[in-house]
């Protein structure tokens, strides 16, 4: 049985320049990731961990349980049952899953229709944003969908992938109002909880697929991420969060790098290896994709354990947007990581991209982040034929909706060009640097209804900005970055660290 990361007493690295990975023992790091953000792992707390402690199939991650369908050790049929069971006793505490789908989960697996790929009959779960499956709800944290009684009339590319690799799909996950802040609290299906702590969030906007994994209902569960929504819901969960670079993962149909720069779609998972075993299954471009990553020159799950040799390691604990102080837990995540680094033979120093530093970026994000809503608006009204008004949405979605349509085209180029020229400065730095550790989050995972400020909604969106300062600008500058579990505070949070290049998961004790 795989164990969890806390019980692993070191770290190995997997990767060579220009990327660096790391890895706990059995769960290596393969994706050259530049930069490595360090999170948290908790044991206190009103948790719900504990109730699937007896449970052997709740603590494999999938490779086991792929591998245990593969020699028979289990069936298709068996990891569906007890993922679904684990569901339904876990599920009203934690409100992650949405959508469950167990009936058709349960007849595929039963009939062998299951495609034979590498993660045959193992659990997943689709966050209910992007990653359609045609015929299915599909909300998008949304009321005025939900209403709608709005089923996706398309199966989107990545779903295809998901399936093709044999993944039982059985619903869908919690995700705030258009994945727009890093709490999942949406109006529609209210609050997901921590499994670590019930009253803390458990980040955003792929928070519920978080939950999931966190507590053992699922190994894997979709996720992607505008701004940090892998990398943020992962170190709130204890897990590992691997946001690849624009272009390894195709967006079809329903959107390209080039009208969305700053999403990708990937997962949230219990360790380095499945991370690798899942973007082999599901990386690449189709016909039409205008960005493609260049293909790897091996299967990333072959990068696991592999030698980087000695790496130069700079470490950035300050937060480069000026929008707060980090905290001190945060910044004793990603010293400590600087420190075993150092320990295992690397170089490490105080040396950081100095172009991260940009207050004005916060600006420009903003503008590329508001000028879609109203296109989201229009392609809504498209398929469910009545106008989107103030009433459909939340306050703050709305607010971000009309900046975007007071913002002119001139301005949108402006805030595209700057973030051009910010992703050259930024990307310099690694001509001669190998990794860059940071803490995931300037501070330990909030209370829930922290971001909500119902009298001035965008006051609760810049509240965000002084939680998340370490994400966001590797959405712009398009690199990878990972967020791994490898601290915990004394109040028994899990701490994670980020990093522009590699690391992997601990346990919530839910």
């Amino acid at each position: 049985m795989v164990r969890p990361a806390s019980h692993h007493p070191r770290l190995t690295l997997t990767a060579s320049r220009p990327g660096a990975s790391i890895d706990h023992t059995y769960c290596g790091l393969s994706t050259l990731v530049p930069a490595v953000g360090v999170g948290w792992g908790w044991s206190g707390g009103r948790s719900v961990r504990r109730m699937t402690e007896t449970n052997d199939f709740a603590r494999m991650d999938a490779t086991e349980q792929a591998a245990l369908v593969r020699t028979g050790g289990a069936s298709p049929v068996e990891l569906v049952d007890e993922a679904i069971a684990r569901i339904e006793k876990l599920n009203p505490r934690l409100n992650a899953v949405i959508h469950p789908l167990f009936d058709r989960a349960r007849d595929q697996a039963a009939s062998g229709a299951l495609p034979d790929g590498p993660f045959r009959g193992v659990p997943i779960l689709f966050k209910d944003l992007f990653c359609a499956v045609k015929g299915d709800p599909y909300h998008e944290g949304t009321r005025y969908l939900k209403e709608a009684g709005y089923r996706s009339p398309r199966t989107d590319e990545l779903a295809r992938r998901y399936l093709a690799a044999g993944f039982a799909y059985l619903g869908r996950t919690n995700t705030p109002e258009l994945g727009l802040i890093p709490t999942t609290e949406p109006d529609a299906h209210g609050p997901t909880r921590n499994p670590w702590d019930l009253s803390r969030t458990t980040g955003g906007s792929s928070g519920g697929s978080a939950a999931a994994v966190a507590a053992g209902m699922v190994p894997v569960g979709h996720a992607n991420d505008g701004g940090g929504s892998i990398r943020i819901p992962a170190p709130c969960c204890g897990l590992v969060g691997l946001k690849p670079s624009r272009g390894r993962s195709s967006l079809a149909p329903t959107t390209d790098p080039i009208v969305n720069p700053l999403v990708v779609e990937l997962c949230v998972t219990r360790s380095v290896r499945d991370t690798a075993g899942v973007l082999d299954a599901v990386h690449g471009a189709v016909a039409g994709d205008t960005v493609v990553a260049p293909a790897p020159s091996r299967p990333y799950t072959q990068e696991v354990g592999a030698d980087p040799g000695k790496l130069r390691i700079g470490i950035l604990t300050e937060n480069p947007l000026g929008t707060g102080e980090v905290h001190a837990d945060c910044v004793a995540a990603a010293e400590a990581a600087g420190r075993l680094l150092e320990s295992l033979g690397h170089h490490v120093g105080t040396e950081y991209p100095q172009a991260l530093a940009s207050p004005e970026l916060v600006g420009q994000f903003t503008t590329m982040w508001c000028t879609g809503l109203p296109a989201t608006f229009a392609a809504y009204e498209a398929q469910v034929g009545r106008p989107v008004t103030a009433a459909d949405v939340e306050q703050l979605t709305w607010e971000l909706a009309e900046m975007g349509r007071a913002t002119s085209a001139p301005a949108l180029v402006t805030a595209l060009g700057a973030a051009h020229a910010y992703s050259l400065g930024v990307a310099r730095w690694w001509e001669e640097w190998d990794l860059l550790v940071t803490p995931t989050l300037a501070e330990p995972p909030v209370e829930l209804g922290t971001f909500s400020t119902p009298d001035e909604p965008i006051l609760g969106f810049l509240r965000a900005a002084t939680f998340v300062p370490f994400t966001a600008p590797f959405n712009v500058t398009g690199q990878p970055a990972i967020q791994l579990p490898l601290h915990q505070s004394d109040s028994g949070l899990p701490h994670r660290r980020a990093a522009r290049r590699g690391v992997r998961s601990r346990e919530p004790a839910a």
